[in-house]
């Protein structure tokens, strides 16, 4: 894992927000899908540093993360 200071590329992304990020400004996550890797970051601060991870870490993480 890798924290980094976002990258003009990274503004054309899609970017999509965690279901658990609450309605009200709380904890906000947002993920895009950089090709070779997910990117994440704080949807309050999106021109904050980025933390980007292998895609196959990233599944396997959310796998692990469904399973409760």
């Amino acid at each position: 894992m890798k924290a980094r200071s976002p990258e003009p590329a990274a503004e054309g992304l899609s970017w999509y927000k965690s279901s658990y990020s609450s309605g009200s400004g709380g904890q906000c996550v947002e993920v895009a899908d950089a090709g070779a890797a997910v990117l994440i970051r704080d949807s309050k601060q999106p021109d904050a540093a980025l933390v980007a991870v292998p895609g196959a870490q990233w599944t396997a993480f959310v796998r692990m993360a469904a399973r409760g």
